[in-house]
């Protein structure tokens, strides 16, 4: 795609367009595909995904994720905004998403209803690039829908996208259905609201988890999910580690089905930094030079 071809919202300043449309550019690489490399995890599942069995050594240290950012084939690289400012110095090229909120998951569901609030701001993101100069692109927010916390996150994230718009950021909505109001997490119908919910308040990007229905395939019941985003862009998130090429054929399966990326973390930092390297640039082959499965898996295995 040319710059032309980039919808810009009706919220974004007309002084503020270009910028916007760089960023778009430089998140999707010019295909309006994002490949969003989650590194915000270390908040939310503690060090439960960063050591222990089945992960490699190299994830027992915060800077593995800044290594594999730098060196990989990435659109953006999710995480809180100190863990940036602690690394960022050496790595101020990587393209950035600063997450606004972050919770961990000690409280469960059936404890409390989660609700997962700011630990930072737009304006804090938009001042830290400024005295930073790093690459920061875009800006992240979680909602749990059905949570009677809802209204509240829903308000925070509102503000958010308007802000980040207004600063010639780009949105990115994490949104989960996940409460004690709701009994299944990765209904079809309820997902397609979520990503409804994204679009209504005016995000660029929403990642949710890819729906799961007993009897029907995923790839076909997500594509309601597509169709309530409308102009919003769904990705996937990536989930649990899995085996490699289960995991790129159901990436390769989520984009034919409409999807505009995907948001992958635990399935690329728990490996090695080699490995890792190879596992980013195999998903940015499906994600945004529309590679076969095949030819991704080879571009892994090749290292």
């Amino acid at each position: 795609m040319e710059e032309k071809d980039v919808k810009v919202p009706a919220d974004v300043p007309k002084d503020m367009r270009d910028k916007y449309i760089k960023n778009y550019m430089k998140i999707t690489h010019g295909s309006g595909h994002l490949m969003l490399f989650a590194g915000d995890q270390k908040i939310e599942h503690l060090n439960g995904d960063m050591y222990g069995e089945g992960i490699h050594l190299d994830d027992a240290d915060p800077e593995h994720l800044f290594r594999i950012a730098s060196q990989a084939k990435i659109g953006v690289f999710a995480t809180q905004r100190g863990l940036a400012a602690l690394y960022g110095a050496d790595y101020k090229d990587v393209p950035y998403l600063i997450k606004i909120n972050s919770k961990t998951n000690l409280v469960k569901t059936d404890q409390r209803d989660p609700y997962n609030g700011s630990i930072s701001n737009v304006e804090e993101v938009v001042e830290f690039k400024k005295n930073s100069g790093m690459n920061i692109l875009a800006v992240g927010y979680t909602i749990y829908l059905g949570s009677e916390y809802e209204d509240v996150m829903l308000r925070e994230a509102s503000k958010v996208v308007y802000e980040a718009h207004k600063h010639g950021l780009l949105s990115v909505l994490w949104i989960y259905p996940r409460g004690k109001a709701v009994k299944d997490e990765k209904d079809p119908h309820l997902i397609a609201g979520a990503t409804g919910v994204a679009a209504c308040l005016g995000a660029d990007f929403v990642k949710i988890n890819y729906p799961k229905k007993e009897g029907a395939e995923s790839k076909e019941i997500f594509k309601e999910a597509v169709h309530a985003a409308g102009r919003t862009h769904v990705v996937c998130a990536g989930g649990s580690s899995t085996d490699v090429r289960v995991f790129l054929q159901r990436l390769h399966d989520q984009i034919e089905s409409g999807a505009r990326g995907n948001a992958t973390g635990r399935n690329i930092h728990q490996k090695s930094l080699k490995e890792a390297i190879s596992m980013c640039n195999a998903i940015s082959a499906i994600t945004v030079e529309n590679k076969t499965v095949d030819e991704a898996l080879k571009i892994y295995e090749k290292g």
